[in-house]
C-alpha cells in the first residue's frame, strides 16, 4: 500500500505513503478539477436562448470566476492538509531527520553520517555504489548525547563513556554510530581456560568498574539487581551453581529434560536476558553453544559473560535481533519477556523471537511473572496464535525476590515451532 523512502545521510527524511486520509484528499481534489472543467466548458458552450443573452453571459463569466476562487481556495486548503498529514505520518512514525547543520554536532557524527563511495566503484552484485552509515531514528531526540558521545579526539583514546552509550542504547538510539578513537582497554587477570571457566570466580581485575555503584563483585552480589540476578555473580557459594540442574518448584524446568524434547536437535540456541550467564553455561556443558543478549545495568554483565568463555550479546531488548531467520534451535526467556507498554510491544518481540527460531524448535519460557489474570491472559492468546505446540506447560506460584516479596503467579513453558507452509 505504500512505502518510506529515508535518505539519512544528508539530514533528510522523505515519507511517502497512500492512506486512506491522503486518498480521499486526492479524490476530492480531482473532483473538485473536474467540476470546474464541466462548468467553464458548459458556460463557454452553452448557446444562449434568451434576448438577454448579453447579461446572461456576463452572469456567467462572473459565476466562473466565483467557482475559480472557490476551487483555489479548495487546493490551497488541500495542500495545507496535505502537509498536516504528511507531517502527522511523521511523528507517528517516530522519525524525525538529525539537522546536521545545527552547530553542536558533533563534526564526527556529520562526517559517519555522509554517504561514502566504495573503494573498487560498483558492486557488480548488489549494484551498490555508496554506504550510507545509519543512526537509529530516536536519536534525534538525543540529539546532544549521542553528539557527547561522538566528541573524542580522533585515532586516540575513546572517552571512559560506556555509560552515555548505554544510556542511547535504553533510550532508543540503536544502533550507534561507530567512532574512530581505541576504547578503554582492561587487563584481564586471573581468566581460566575454557571449559574450566565456565563456574570458577571470575576476578574483579578483569572488568571495567567505571560508572558503577559497586566495585567488586562482593557488593554485587549483595544487591538484587533482577528476578535473574540475585546474587547471580556468586558462582561457588550462591543459587547459581545448581540452576537448571536441581529445581526448587516445580516451575523449575531442568535442562536434561528440556533437551531431551529436542530430540538431540539442539546444537545453537539464544538466552534473552541471561543474567550472568549461567544458562548458557550449563547448555555448554551439555555441547550446546547458547548467545546470551544483555546490557551493563548497575553490573558488568558482558565482561563477566565473556570471562566465563560465553558469547554476550549487547543490546536492548527493542532492537531487532541482529540474526537470520529460522538459525536458533532453542531460545530461552525468563522475565526478560516482560517488555512493558502495549500489548502490541509484546507481540512484536514475539515475532521475533519466532523469527529467529526454526521450525521444530524449542522456546523455553522459563517462570514469567505474570503480575496480575490479565498479563497472563494476554500472553497466553498471544502464544496461542502463533500454534505453537505445548511439550510443558506449568502455572505455579513464586516469591518475588525483587519486587513485592510476595508469592506471584508464574508461567513456566516449553513449546515447540511449527512447520509453516
Amino acid at each position: 500500500m505504500g512505502s518510506v523512502s529515508l535518505k539519512v545521510g544528508d539530514g533528510t527524511a522523505r515519507f511517502h505513503r497512500a492512506t486512506l486520509c491522503s486518498s480521499a484528499v486526492n479524490i476530492l481534489m480531482i473532483f473538485s478539477v473536474i467540476t470546474t472543467n464541466l462548468f467553464a466548458l458548459y458556460a463557454f458552450t452553452a448557446s444562449p436562448k434568451h434576448p438577454h443573452h448579453s447579461l446572461l453571459h456576463h452572469n456567467a463569466h462572473k459565476n466562473i470566476s466565483l467557482i475559480s476562487e472557490q476551487v483555489s481556495l479548495i487546493l490551497r486548503e488541500i495542500d495545507l492538509s496535505q502537509k498536516k498529514l504528511a507531517q502527522m505520518e511523521k511523528e507517528l512514525l517516530g522519525y524525525e531527520s538529525i539537522d546536521l547543520s545545527r552547530p553542536n554536532i558533533a563534526s564526527e557524527l556529520k562526517l559517519f553520517l555522509q554517504r561514502h563511495q566504495l573503494p573498487l566503484g560498483k558492486d557488480s552484485r548488489t549494484g551498490i555504489t555508496e554506504m550510507v552509515p545509519s543512526v537509529g531514528h530516536t536519536c534525534e531526540k538525543n540529539s546532544d548525547l549521542l553528539s557527547q558521545f561522538m566528541n573524542y579526539k580522533v585515532f586516540g583514546a575513546c572517552p571512559d563513556d560506556w555509560s552515555v552509550a548505554q544510556k542511547l542504547i535504553l533510550k532508543g538510539c540503536e544502533p550507534l554510530p561507530r567512532r574512530r578513537c581505541f576504547a578503554k582497554t582492561v587487563s584481564k587477570v586471573g581468566l581460566y581456560p575454557f571449559p574450566d571457566s565456565l563456574w570458577k570466580p571470575v576476578g574483579n581485575k578483569t572488568v571495567n568498574w567505571s560508572g558503577l555503584n559497586c566495585k567488586n563483585f562482593e557488593c554485587l552480589n549483595g544487591k538484587k539487581l533482577s528476578r535473574e540476578c540475585v546474587g547471580c555473580f556468586d558462582l561457588v557459594h550462591g543459587n547459581e551453581n545448581v540452576r537448571f540442574v536441581k529445581a526448587k518448584s516445580k516451575n523449575d524446568f531442568l535442562v536434561d529434560d528440556v533437551l531431551a524434547l529436542g530430540g538431540g536437535g539442539v546444537r545453537i540456541g539464544l538466552d534473552i536476558g541471561g543474567g550472568s550467564g549461567s544458562f548458557a553455561a550449563r547448555m555448554a556443558d551439555r555441547n550446546v553453544t547458547v548467545v546470551t543478549s544483555t546490557l551493563n545495568v548497575e553490573a558488568p554483565f558482558s565482561e563477566f559473560i565473556a570471562a566465563r568463555g560465553l558469547f554476550p550479546l549487547y543490546l536492548s531488548l527493542d532492537h531487532r535481533f541482529p540474526f537470520y531467520d529460522n538459525v536458533f534451535d532453542l531460545v530461552h526467556a525468563s522475565s526478560g519477556l516482560d517488555v512493558g507498554g502495549k500489548s502490541e510491544k509484546l507481540e512484536f518481540f514475539m515475532f521475533d523471537i519466532d523469527r529467529v527460531l526454526r521450525a521444530g524448535g524449542l522456546f523455553w519460557l522459563d517462570n514469567f511473572f505474570c503480575a496480575n489474570e490479565e498479563k497472563k491472559q494476554v500472553l497466553t492468546r498471544l502464544i496461542e496464535r502463533f500454534g505453537y505446540k505445548k511439550l510443558k506447560w506449568v502455572v505455579g506460584e513464586k516469591v518475588d525476590s525483587v519486587g513485592s516479596g510476595k508469592p506471584e503467579v508464574v508461567l513456566s513453558a516449553v513449546l515447540q515451532k511449527p512447520v509453516r507452509a
